[in-house]
């Protein structure tokens, strides 16, 4: 392959998103590579989160009813745009919660066990908290998780297969929930043969989109999966704590919330202040609690770019993007022990790339020291995930070339081999 600056230069020459790089606010000097954890501020998400600072400032609690962006109804009519990056019936997703609150909610409403179907089945290389809500929320219904939660196995510990999803989808399994893009190797599942497969098993099936939404095109209405919950704060670029999101299938919608709050409410009849649930009809009813409305605003500005660069484009340059950065990383630093642990196929990749390294904690530690952002995930992950909206192609090329001399000069050795207290 061509390695050089030139090569790279030419290529941001024909990106057809280069523009979208000055709607953010970079780091001076600095290579952001860790936009799978945390996506900078954009321009636009500080404009809005200022109007609606704004709103507050000028009418005070009139702001629920009046100005451009009434308070009451602001989640749900940006629920209505991020339906669009999902794939989803406007009706069916909700900007609100966390993912972890999400999933109480989803299980809560959705999990109806049996003496039959009683088993909720996740996976061994999920994220910490996925698991942790599974536990509780199966102890809370005076279940065992030693007994009603299973883990597919992983052959390689990065990756998960086909075969090892349906060998876990017995008889006794009410619901699979499994992430959309692994977080630590960046595989991303296919979501319309699991779907299929485990509804022919009679399986509800829940995603947590995480690592996807913003990166990945979903069709989560056609694809008739009946959950998903994920964050924002990721690849859609809210902010830090900022409110998630969830989507339910309409078939479900006439599931009353296991977890019902006065803002699942049905808009006309909230204000009647009646002790009796009046169920909002659609993703809406599961809210909980009022929106955290300063974490909901910046998602409003990142959502109008979204909307400009459109998904298909946002996701041929973070292939194209990825797959540059796997080829130069296997050029230029190929001799020193990284293994590449993301699928190799565009179909099974999300938007980052992982390496694999035994020294990998301190390597991150080092390429920091040279102002690139990478991101460290235990026991020897090293992330790397250039954005399509503010990553350009040489700045892949130069985080490369900093990597290469970290590891010629061995600098990375001054630096211990263990995780700071946030990796």
């Amino acid at each position: 392959m061509d390695t050089t600056v030139i090569f790279a230069k030419e290529m941001d020459k024909q990106d057809n998103m280069r523009t979208f790089k000055e709607e953010f606010y970079l780091p001076e000097n600095q290579l952001y590579m860790d936009g799978n954890s945390l996506g900078l501020m954009s321009k636009r998400s500080e404009a809005t989160l200022e109007n609606l600072l704004s709103s507050w400032r000028e009418k005070g609690i009139d702001g629920w009813t009046e100005g451009k962006d009434p308070w009451f109804t602001y989640s749900e009519k940006l629920s209505e745009r991020v339906a669009t990056v999902v794939g989803a019936n406007s009706n069916e997703v909700m900007v609100t919660g966390s993912i972890t609150v999400n999933i109480h909610q989803m299980l809560s409403t959705l999990f109806h066990p049996t003496a039959e179907r009683s088993v909720i089945v996740v996976d061994e290389l999920n994220f910490p908290s996925d698991i942790y809500a599974v536990e509780s929320h199966l102890k809370l219904r005076g279940l065992d998780p030693a007994v009603s939660m299973r883990k597919v196995k992983s052959d390689d510990g990065y990756t998960l297969t086909l075969a090892a999803i349906e060998e876990m989808l017995t008889e006794d399994v009410a619901i699979l929930m499994l992430p959309s893009v692994l977080y630590r190797s960046g595989q991303l599942l296919d979501i319309e043969k699991i779907t299929e497969m485990a509804h022919s098993k009679g399986i509800l099936v829940g995603f947590d989109l995480a690592h996807s939404i913003g990166a990945v095109p979903h069709q989560l209405h056609n694809q008739k999966v009946d959950f998903a919950i994920w964050c924002h704060y990721k690849y859609m670029n809210s902010g830090p704590g900022g409110s998630g999101g969830l989507y339910i299938h309409e078939r479900h919608h006439d599931e009353l919330p296991g977890l019902a709050g006065w803002f699942g409410s049905d808009k006309t009849k909230q204000f009647d202040m009646s002790h009796d649930f009046s169920k909002a009809s659609g993703a809406g009813a599961y809210q909980i609690g009022t929106p955290n409305l300063f974490s909901v605003a910046p998602l409003t500005g990142s959502v109008e770019l979204f909307e400009e660069a459109g998904m298909g484009n946002i996701r041929a340059k973070s292939l194209a993007l990825t797959q540059y950065l796997r080829d130069l990383i296997q050029a230029e630093v190929g001799t020193f022990s990284f293994v590449d642990v993301t699928p190799v196929v565009d179909e099974a990749r999300g938007g980052h790339i992982a390496l694999a390294h035994p020294e990998a904690a301190r390597i991150c530690k080092a390429l920091k020291q040279v102002n690139v952002v990478p991101d460290f995930r235990s026991p020897d992950i090293i992330r790397l995930a250039p954005i399509s909206f503010y990553s350009s192609f040489e700045d892949v090329w130069e985080m490369v070339q900093r990597l290469k001399l970290i590891m010629v000069e061995e600098t990375y050795k001054t630096f211990s081999n263990e995780r700071n207290v946030v990796a």
